[in-house]
This record gives C-alpha cells, sequence and structure tokens, in this order.
C-alpha cells in the first residue's frame, strides 16, 4: 500500500508549474472581488478558503474559494442578492453558474478552473449569522493543525472518496467535504489509519478533536443522533458531517474493505464505464425481469442546487406514492442534465397488479371497530368476497382501484403533481413536459444523450467498479 499511495500522490499532487497557475487566477479573481466591493459601496474583507488557502487541493481540481466577508449589519434577506451582484461585476466575462446552497453563489470558469465567489458575514467565532461564516475559521484552525505531512494524505483521501463516489458536500452527491477530509486525517494521522477506521466500522463513528464533550458522552449522543458525528472544532454545536448521506457513509465502509483487502489504483483511477448500445440498452432491459418506469420531464427553471433538492424531494414522493399503492419498490434512481432533461426512475416487480386485494379488518375484540367494518362493506357491491374471519379479525377481498402503475402515475401527475408530494418546479415542469416510459422505451432517449446511457448502464449493472471484475 505505502509503494502505491506514493505513486498515487506524485499524480494528484499540485506541481510549480499547478501551483503558479492556480496562484496567478487566485489572486486575480480576489483582486477582481475586492475591486468590484469598493466600486458598489460595501465593506468587505476578501480572502481566498477552502484547499487552496490550506494547501490540501488536487492537482486536476484546485477547487478555487475567493470569500467576501460582509459587514454584520447587512439584512440576512441581502446577504444573497448583495453577494451575487458584487460577484457578477467582479466576473464580467466570465462563464457564470448561480450555484445555491444556505444562500446564493457564483461559480465561474476561469482557464478550464472552477472559482467559487461566496459571501457571508464578517462575524465574530461563535456568532454566526449564516453557515457560511465559520469558513474563514475553519480555514484557519486547518492552516494552524494540519502539519505540512499530512497533507499529501488529505490528498489522498480526497481522491479515493472522489473514485470511489463519496466525496462532495453538495445537495448532487451528498458526501463528504473536503473539511471533514481534513480533520479525519488530523484524527486519524493517515490516509491508511482512516481506511483502517472505516473498514472496521460498526454502528457509530464519534470524533471531538477539541473534546468538548469528554465528560458529556450522553448528551453528545442526543445532540448529535448521526452514525458519523464529527464535532467542528470551531462550533462544538455542529456535526460536520451531518449531510453525508447514509448511502455515502456506507459506500465509503465498503469500499474501504475492499481496498484493504487487494490494494489497487483502480481505487484512484477508477476505469470508465462503457456505455451500453443501443441494442443491448433495450435487450437488458427487456429480459431483466423487472418493470421499470421512467418518469422525463424538461427544463426546470432552478441553479443546479435548489433543482437536485427538489428532485430528491419528488422522487421520495413518488417512490412513497407507489410503494403506498401495493406496488413492489425494488429501487429508484434519479438523474439530470441540470439543463434541459431529468429523468425519474423507478424499478418495481411488477408493473400491473392483480385486480383483487386483501383488505384486512379490526381484530373481532374490538368491537366497535368491528361494527364499523361490517357496515362498511356487509352488502357493499363492490366487495368481490367477504367479510369473512380470518385468524380472529375480519378480512374482505377488494377491487384494486389502480392496478397498472403507468395509470397510476399519469393520473397522479396530471396537474403537475403537487397533491402527490411533487416539489413545486418540478410540478410546473410536469405540467409542461412528462413523458412516461417503460423497459425498452427509454432506448430512444439513451441514443440521444450519451451521459444518461452511461448512468444507466451503471444503474442497470449495479455493483461498484472494485467489485467487477
Amino acid at each position: 500500500m505505502q509503494k502505491l499511495t506514493k505513486q498515487i500522490l506524485e499524480q494528484i499532487s499540485p506541481t510549480e508549474t499547478d501551483r503558479t497557475k492556480v496562484e496567478a487566477i487566485t489572486r486575480l479573481i480576489e483582486q477582481k472581488v475586492a475591486l468590484a466591493c469598493k466600486e458598489e459601496g460595501v465593506p468587505a474583507v476578501v480572502r481566498v478558503e477552502g484547499s487552496v488557502a490550506k494547501d490540501t487541493w488536487l492537482r486536476e481540481d484546485p477547487d478555487i474559494d475567493i470569500f467576501m466577508r460582509l459587514p454584520t449589519e447587512l439584512p440576512r434577506k441581502d446577504l444573497g442578492a448583495i453577494g451575487l451582484r458584487i460577484a457578477r461585476k467582479a466576473a464580467a466575462g466570465y462563464e457564470q453558474i448561480e450555484r445555491f446552497a444556505e444562500h446564493p453563489y457564483l461559480q465561474i470558469i476561469v482557464e478550464g478552473y472552477r472559482v467559487d465567489i461566496v459571501p457571508c458575514y464578517n462575524s465574530r467565532e461563535g456568532e454566526w449569522q449564516s453557515a457560511t461564516d465559520r469558513t474563514p475559521y475553519h480555514t484557519d484552525y486547518i492552516k494552524k493543525h494540519l502539519t505540512a505531512g499530512l497533507r499529501g494524505e488529505v490528498r489522498l483521501l480526497k481522491k479515493f472518496m472522489q473514485a470511489t463516489g463519496v466525496y462532495g458536500a453538495e445537495i448532487k452527491v451528498g458526501g463528504f467535504s473536503g473539511y471533514l477530509c481534513e480533520l479525519l486525517i488530523m484524527k486519524h494521522g493517515a490516509f491508511s489509519e482512516t481506511i483502517e477506521a472505516f473498514a472496521h466500522y460498526k454502528r457509530r463513528i464519534t470524533i471531538d478533536i477539541r473534546d468538548y464533550y469528554a465528560e458529556r458522552q450522553n448528551e453528545l449522543r442526543l445532540l448529535f443522533p448521526e452514525p458519523l458525528v464529527i464535532v467542528d472544532p470551531v462550533d462544538k454545536g455542529r456535526n460536520v458531517a451531518s449531510a453525508v448521506q447514509h448511502d455515502k457513509l456506507y459506500g465509503l465502509v465498503a469500499a474501504a474493505r475492499a481496498f484493504q483487502q487487494a490494494p489497487s489504483e483502480a481505487y484512484f483511477n477508477p476505469p470508465k464505464t462503457k456505455q451500453y448500445s443501443t441494442k443491448k440498452m433495450k435487450t437488458q432491459l427487456e429480459t431483466r425481469g423487472s418493470s421499470i418506469v421512467f418518469l422525463a420531464v424538461g427544463q426546470v427553471p432552478a441553479v443546479p442546487d435548489v433543482l437536485w433538492g427538489q428532485l430528491y424531494r419528488t422522487k421520495r414522493s413518488l417512490s412513497k406514492l407507489i410503494e403506498l399503492s401495493d406496488f413492489r419498490l425494488l429501487k429508484d434512481a434519479v438523474w439530470s442534465n441540470e439543463k434541459n432533461l431529468s429523468i425519474f426512475i423507478f424499478e418495481l416487480e411488477q408493473q400491473v397488479l392483480p385486480n383483487v386485494k386483501k383488505h384486512l379488518g379490526p381484530p373481532l375484540e374490538r368491537e366497535p371497530e368491528c361494527a364499523s367494518f361490517l357496515s362498511k362493506y356487509v352488502g357493499n357491491q363492490k366487495v368481490i368476497s367477504g367479510p369473512f374471519v380470518e385468524d380472529g379479525r375480519w378480512v374482505a377481498m377488494l377491487p384494486r382501484k389502480t392496478t397498472n402503475v403507468v395509470d397510476l402515475l399519469q393520473e397522479k401527475l396530471a396537474g403537475g403533481g403537487k397533491n402527490a408530494g411533487v416539489a413545486d418546479l418540478i410540478a410546473g415542469s410536469i405540467r409542461k413536459s412528462l413523458k412516461v416510459l417503460v423497459n425498452g422505451e427509454i432506448s430512444g432517449v439513451c441514443a440521444k444523450n450519451g451521459d444518461f446511457a452511461v448512468f444507466l448502464t451503471e444503474y442497470l449493472v449495479g455493483k461498484p467498479f472494485w467489485l467487477r471484475a
């Protein structure tokens, strides 16, 4: 493993040329932001934050963050708007992408590098007015406590997490942030030791670097019930890992165990997925044995982070609707190109259910409920069989309201689906354009969209790259 990680570290560590270029871009944008603040008459402290400031960035992904710390007197409702106005002025001439965390910020592309321009308040420690106010304190803490020898270990952990699909705190990913990686390395002292810790994960990992809760373990458990708890060194009331989705945590655990058993370069440079041909895709879908329903919608007017929040919320609601309607859901997913196409995937045991279902009534010892049940179903012309007693309770065989999941979805989504829990912006898109496709009917979409074809190929294969032959 030592030989492998040394080799990988040489690949992912920035060269002097990389450093010179990134530093030049960083200083240029930093100066432009400072000038824009001055021209807008907004006093601000402009500073480089994040992995570039802490020297934990990856060669191919420097992740440049420029923060403008605005006066605390600025109304909270105006922070995002004023910050965006300044950022857009500073970034004139560059490709701009509006992003959203707790409030809007701007991402720009400069010579192929992503640069985030983020507003926050110039708050005192512990007097946070927005979530991003902590970031400068995070930078200072890491620069003070992370030794130079550990920066390479952070890079290794980030690269491993990227390759295994668990890195990134944005809503789309719901994974590990760069700051979280830095704290894990500070705690364990090395990449290999961090992998060891996750490989032997049981039910809960708790890390409290500053021992805020050394004598209050019960309080810690009540305050932070999540399976992974990393107490923020600059804010004892915050779990840095609270946004890590369970599947990302357990995905890291599984990958760490596999890596320990057979370390290889693939865990840092995974092979690219070769998408199925249109013909093979259709064959796979038609012979899989399940029923896969695809809901394709058009453009959603939202920045990427808001879009993904709405997509995930909608997916959860529709999955619940499907299950409550007696269909057995095997798996679900959602994909988007973040521009003009989003596709929900619901895989079911079967598309069409039998017309009859068993409806359980109350146990016989509950007399009032039994009387109510009998009054409702005795003589009811819709009842197929019963009521009758089975295992000490009343039972009736009833016809299903909907037997085909496609009919169910088309009915519930006819007006956008807000009554079915569809998020507002997605509902608007559904009203304008909705296609419901089953199994091989999606192959035409795959033929026109290579990124989705890759996503669907990976979905159908199912297993991570490190389990494939």
